[in-house]
């Protein structure tokens, strides 16, 4: 059976892949969003911290035996850690200036500490092993579906939809978003501004490493492997809006299923689909496909 011309079979594990793409697209488009959207900061250090999440899944099953599940928990505490700890001492005493400042901050990071993960761990990357329970494959029939990439799919839905549910349709999310429009009202109401915005940012940092223990399995564990996706999720941003939640996980999700598609049709474009959907997108309208026109 061939669809468009092409085996089933080839065709649909290219939609697959780009499913899987698209889940990491939109669950680190999604810590943007919610960085850019609630502090009005471009965070550059996105992509170092989704390499460190890998690492300290790693670190933690080589040095102390603790397994992925462990991990999936373990990494974003010990990243958003490091992000509130980056609020409080440096990125505190730029809010109130132009945004440039926050980006070449957060950029100048990003290099620090691939830097210093190079110097101590190389370049040649290091193998995370998929656990047990999601080893395998699924037989559907039309396909054959590894475990581990159906997870990946479902659990990055899963933290982008519950997210989503978090920021516009609680309480929380009302104060968070009350925060950012007058803080000094929020504060009249008895409400810790400044440590809302200190928890906020760590939580983009963490939602960074939860999808960098999700790709540990999949991907080498490589001081690059940050700065070999971060671009790519900046124009998914981009593209759905930046601050907008719900279109940087609507995004992310289509544009790795084009790119899937892409690379079925015409595999030499793949690598600049995005680019050029991101160009399209912003001359017909410049606010992005979700965001808000000024």
């Amino acid at each position: 059976m061939e669809l468009f011309g092409i085996p089933h079979q080839a065709f649909l594990g290219q939609l697959m892949l780009g499913l899987v793409n698209g889940a990491f697209y939109a669950i680190l488009s999604l810590g943007l969003a919610v960085i850019f959207g609630l502090l009005d900061i471009v965070n550059f250090a996105h992509g170092a911290l989704y390499m460190m999440g890998a690492f300290v899944a790693w670190i933690a099953l080589d040095s102390f035996g603790i397994n992925y599940w462990l991990a999936l928990i373990v990494a974003p505490l010990v990243v958003g850690a490091i992000g509130v700890l980056i609020e409080r001492t440096m990125l505190r005493r730029l809010y109130g200036l132009d945004p440039l400042y926050g980006l070449l901050l957060t950029f100048g990071l990003a290099l620090i500490f691939e830097g210093l993960f190079r110097e101590r761990f190389g370049v040649s990357g290091q193998s995370y092993p998929v656990p047990d329970a999601l080893s395998g494959a699924t037989n559907l029939g039309f396909m054959i579906l590894p475990n581990y990439r159906a997870w990946v799919v479902l659990a990055s839905l899963v933290v982008c939809l519950g997210t989503w549910f978090l920021i516009e349709r609680t309480r929380l999310g009302a104060y968070l978003r009350a925060g950012t429009e007058n803080a000094r009202l929020v504060q009249a109401f008895g409400v810790n501004v400044p440590r809302m915005v200190m928890l906020t940012y760590g939580a983009g940092c963490a939602l960074a490493a939860f999808a960098g223990v999700l790709a540990a399995p999949i991907v080498q564990v490589t001081p690059l492997m940050g700065s070999n996706l971060i671009i790519v999720v900046f124009a998914v941003v981009v593209i759905g809006g930046m601050g907008s939640i719900l279109g940087s996980v609507i995004t992310g999700l289509g544009l790795g299923v084009v790119e899937g598609f892409t690379r079925v049709f015409y595999p030499e474009a793949s690598n600049v689909v995005v680019f050029v959907i991101m160009a399209i997108v912003l001359m017909i309208r410049p606010a992005g496909l979700f965001g808000k026109e000024a």
